[in-house]
């Protein structure tokens, strides 16, 4: 039979080639032959397929019931018809009749390899599905297949057959893409379209940052240190505020790397898009400062109810707060997730001096920002005098300092600075939040 031989070594190729199991195929090579003979007799008929590889054949008998008057040519046979091939055949019994392969023609055997193909599309695009919906999120590589329509498309190093894009509005525009170059993005989302599923990728996403640091800081990978909010402006600037759930390891720090290595492996990848690294914070008054780094923050203020948060800086560091264009302050407005209004010093004392427009939310217990100077052990009743007139009542206030600005005061000494700085560590890596440092890249 070199018909059903030649289909069997075709069909062994697409198994072999799809990694589909012995008998899987069968299956789906019995499948096919039924539509097959659906077409050709049709769709009621009723047949057995008996399939052997070893020989290289495949034998097909239709069944067909005797009856005295046929209504359903398909699957019944005259029973005066019948007995032309068995005298004994009574109404009521089975007629067995072979059916060469070779019968089938060229447009049934067509259709079989229709129906195998669209049932290998179909495992195709199940496995698709549940290789990436739990993946959403992470790093994927491959390289530029072709670009078409400002739509990259990508074939992926470890899974080929799946359709992955990049959209131009996923893209960094400040990047130039060609065909046949390796490139990786984060998987955004899976999309169903009638070929079947579609990945989506994005280098334009802050997800795409947080997958880049997965990457480089085992810390991540390991479930130690998380990104627990991102903003990002592309092609220009991303804030990350980041934690950690053991107090010994510093999130900052961690992201950072030994000489800023882990940190400048993502800016390359980025093509030196500038990163910002902050400690996450459950308080808003201290995220919002800590967000707005690499301006030093002088207080805070926040209501609740609008989630607005009111800073006030010195006026050299307004500029500087409020980014070029503004984009500082909103990048810092996202990751906060909370509205911030940008003072001057001197634009607050016009306002009211001291006073806030709002009053200041009370703090959680457990972030210590309420904590007043003077109920610290360890700084003299003349130092706290002497903070408490240069605006700094609270610990909470000094956090963010550095050596340099507590000699500005008048009477703080350069080993009473040091004593400060001292105190400050020590409250800020072993207190319950280990959220003192900041960086940017």
């Amino acid at each position: 039979m070199a018909g059903s031989t030649e289909i069997l070594n075709a069909i062994r190729e697409l198994a072999n080639l799809k990694q589909i199991e012995r008998a899987e195929l069968h299956e789906m090579l019995q499948d096919g032959i039924n539509a097959a003979l659906a077409k050709k007799h049709g769709p009621t008929v009723q047949a057995e397929v008996d399939i052997d590889e070893d020989r290289g054949e495949i034998k097909i008998i239709l069944l067909k019931n005797v009856v005295e008057t046929v209504e359903d040519p398909a699957r019944e046979m005259q029973l005066e018809e019948a007995r032309f091939e068995d005298p004994e055949y009574q109404i009521g019994d089975v007629m067995e009749v072979p059916v060469d392969f070779a019968e089938f023609g060229r447009a049934a055997v067509q259709a079989a390899k229709q129906r195998i193909v669209q049932r290998v599309r179909e495992g195709e695009r199940n496995k698709i599905k549940h290789e990436f919906t739990s993946r959403v999120g992470d790093l994927l590589s491959g390289e530029i297949q072709q670009i078409e329509r400002g739509k990259i498309v990508v074939m992926l190093n470890k899974f080929r057959e799946a359709e992955a894009i990049i959209p131009y509005r996923e893209q960094n525009h400040r990047e130039d893409y060609k065909q046949g170059e390796p490139i990786r993005a984060v998987l955004k989302k899976l999309e169903d379209t009638p070929k079947g599923p579609r990945l989506v990728l994005s280098r334009g996403d802050a997800m795409f940052v947080k997958a880049l640091f997965k990457l480089e800081v085992p810390e991540m990978q390991q479930g130690i240190v998380e990104i627990r909010a991102a903003a990002r402006e592309v092609g220009s600037r991303t804030k990350i505020a980041v934690f950690s759930k053991d107090d010994s390891i510093d999130p900052v720090g961690a992201c950072v790397g030994l000489k800023g290595s882990r940190v400048q492996a993502v800016v390359q990848e980025l093509g030196g898009e500038r990163i910002d690294i902050v400690p996450w914070s459950t308080d808003p008054e201290r995220f919002a400062k800590l967000a707005l780094a690499p301006a030093k923050v002088a207080r805070v203020f926040s209501d609740p109810a609008t989630k607005t948060i009111q800073a006030v800086v010195d006026e050299d560091q307004l500029s500087l707060a409020i980014g070029r264009n503004g984009q500082n302050v909103r990048l810092a407005s996202e990751l906060t997730e909370w509205k911030i209004d940008l003072y001057s010093s001197r634009e607050w004392l016009e306002r009211g001096g001291e006073m806030p427009l709002f009053a200041p939310l009370p703090e959680e217990g457990d972030e210590g920002g309420d904590v007043k100077l003077s109920d610290l052990e360890g700084l003299p009743p003349a130092t706290v005098a002497v903070l408490e007139a240069g605006g700094y009542g609270t610990l909470n206030d000094i956090l963010d300092l550095d050596r340099d600005d507590f000699l500005k005061l008048p009477g703080i000494a350069p080993e009473e600075a040091d004593r400060i700085m001292k105190l400050i560590d020590e409250l800020t890596f072993d207190g319950s939040d280990g959220e003192g440092t900041t960086a940017s890249a």
